[in-house]
């Protein structure tokens, strides 16, 4: 991200498949997501396997009660990130939801902060390999630093090598037991820099959704014009 915490940097790779891998995950545009994004999220987490579900969720949450998680999600007191495809679906979520330190006995001592902010995230099947889950968790970093969140917390079962890798990428430290597993990381704190890169992240992906919107409704409002218009012979009424 090129921020200073060290956690989050991220460096050309000098093996081409690694450029090429660096450069697509450079150019996704992580959104945060409000209110008008509910029915956008309920596409998403719907369209996850049960596999992808026990994943996120550490159990197969059926229809209804993941229904329930996006109608309960509130937009003012939690944060949520997205990205989307070239046809605006719903690809990526990255969930920050804050909560008490002390409802998280494995951060004891880690932080004299009162809050913490806990990760979850999610990426559909079609969008998988390109890197989106690091994008998401690190914009969720440099998000939690400018809110003065100084330990950001995720819990997952051991068998999600997903999160598992993008916990050791981070260097986060975590801890296993009982097939499940926790990792914390020490953000830095906020400063100028981070504060301009999040606002202009925002600003770059909001306007890229805007853009592809309004293609988008342009070209299927040309669509539904007459291939043929009348024409009018001159002098005629």
């Amino acid at each position: 991200m090129g921020t200073s915490d060290p956690s989050f940097r991220s460096f050309p790779a000098s093996d081409p498949q690694q450029q090429d891998a660096h450069y697509q995950q450079s150019t996704i545009r992580v959104k945060e997501l409000s209110e008008r994004d509910r029915r956008r999220l309920l596409m998403h987490f719907l369209g996850l396997e049960d596999s992808d579900r026990l994943l996120r969720f550490g159990t197969v949450l059926p229809d209804e009660l993941v229904t329930r998680y996006v109608q309960r999600l509130d937009f003012v007191r939690d944060t949520v990130f997205g990205v989307f495809d070239a046809e605006l679906n719903l690809v990526g979520v990255g969930h920050l939801a804050y909560v008490p330190c002390d409802m998280k006995p494995v951060l004891s001592g880690a932080t004299e902060k009162e809050r913490v902010a806990e990760f979850g995230v999610s990426v559909s099947a079609s969008a998988r390999g390109r890197g989106i889950g690091s994008k998401l968790f690190e914009r969720a970093g440099i998000h939690c630093r400018n809110e003065d969140i100084d330990t950001l917390y995720m819990h997952c079962l051991a068998s999600n090598q997903t999160m598992i890798h993008i916990a050791r990428k981070a260097g986060m430290e975590i801890h296993r037991a009982h097939g499940e597993a926790d990792a914390y990381l020490k953000l830095v704190p906020a400063n100028p820099s981070s504060m301009l890169q999040e606002a202009m992240e925002q600003q770059v992906a909001s306007l890229d959704y805007t853009i592809r919107a309004n293609t988008r409704a342009a070209a299927r409002w040309l669509a539904q014009l007459p291939s043929h218009l009348p024409t009018f012979k001159d002098g005629a009424e």
